[in-house]
């Protein structure tokens, strides 16, 4: 079974890339994020027509977060469902049943936090409080658990060209990784990082003062998993080929291959 993640960064701008990729990819089960469209507008039907059910949580024009499989899941959860009010669409997740039991798979958004002076830097940390306090529920299910998604956190110094240059940004601050590494505490492993601890390995190239061409990246997509995913985890991989395409996201998509299959 392969699980991907993609900030695909508006899916009507992005829609022909992501058929492509679908085509050329043949994922099991995509977490999309920064969907940036409400429900009913989302472009569905190219994406059913090569065998994909899709489940959104959308929010007009910003955020928005998305699964794309080739089985419906058997349960779906929209938000943290945690008692607070949500009015950013940053989490959905589906339960789906595999040969042995199932999956959980969750497509995340978390927060950027920039400007670090405004409430948007409080806002982000205590989102990851709650992703958190939600991860630390599903892992006392000991079931397989992958939280795909743009988590807007830079990891370690590795993770970035030039650590000088993110010192003060809301995804590299201390505050930031201290929070990152007490998720991973719970008992969750970083896929990417497990494959390649020497870092270098980027998912994420501004569309800026040539980023790409020079390689100027970071890595804030993530493939979060629980010890009974982690378990069956056959390989991990980084699709940079897409960061070529015309009119790219400035995302790639983060793959995990598994050995299970579907039920």
């Amino acid at each position: 079974m392969k699980i991907a993640t993609w900030n695909i960064n508006g899916i009507k701008a992005r829609q022909e890339n992501l058929v492509r990729w679908l085509e050329m990819a043949s994922p099991d089960i995509v977490c999309l994020q920064e969907i940036k469209s409400v429900d009913e507008n989302f472009p569905a039907t190219p994406f059913q027509d090569l065998g994909y059910h899709v489940e959104t949580h959308g929010q007009k024009g910003f955020n928005g977060v998305a699964l794309l499989s080739k089985k419906a899941p058997e349960d779906v959860q929209r938000g943290f469902s945690d008692g607070h009010d949500d009015d950013q669409s940053r989490y959905i997740e589906g339960v789906f049943s595999v040969k042995d039991g199932v999956i959980r798979v969750a497509s995340i958004y978390l927060p950027n936090g920039n400007p670090v002076d405004t409430p948007k830097y409080p806002y982000k940390l205590a989102w990851m409080e709650r992703l958190k306090a939600l991860a630390k529920e599903r892992l006392s299910l000991e079931e397989p658990l992958v939280l795909a998604g743009d988590y807007n956190v830079i990891p370690r110094p590795c993770d970035c060209h030039d650590p000088a240059v993110w010192a003060g940004d809301a995804l590299f601050l201390p505050q930031t990784r201290e929070a990152f590494s007490e998720l991973l505490g719970l008992g969750l492993y970083d896929a990417v990082a497990g494959a390649d601890e020497a870092g270098g390995q980027y998912t994420f190239w501004d569309y800026q003062a040539g980023a790409w061409q020079k390689n100027n990246g970071i890595r804030i997509d993530h493939m979060l998993l629980s010890a009974e995913a982690a378990d069956r985890l056959a390989a991990t991989s980084i699709d940079k080929s897409v960061r070529s395409w015309e009119k790219p996201s400035d995302h790639v998509p983060v793959i995990c291959q598994f050995d299970c299959a579907w039920a």
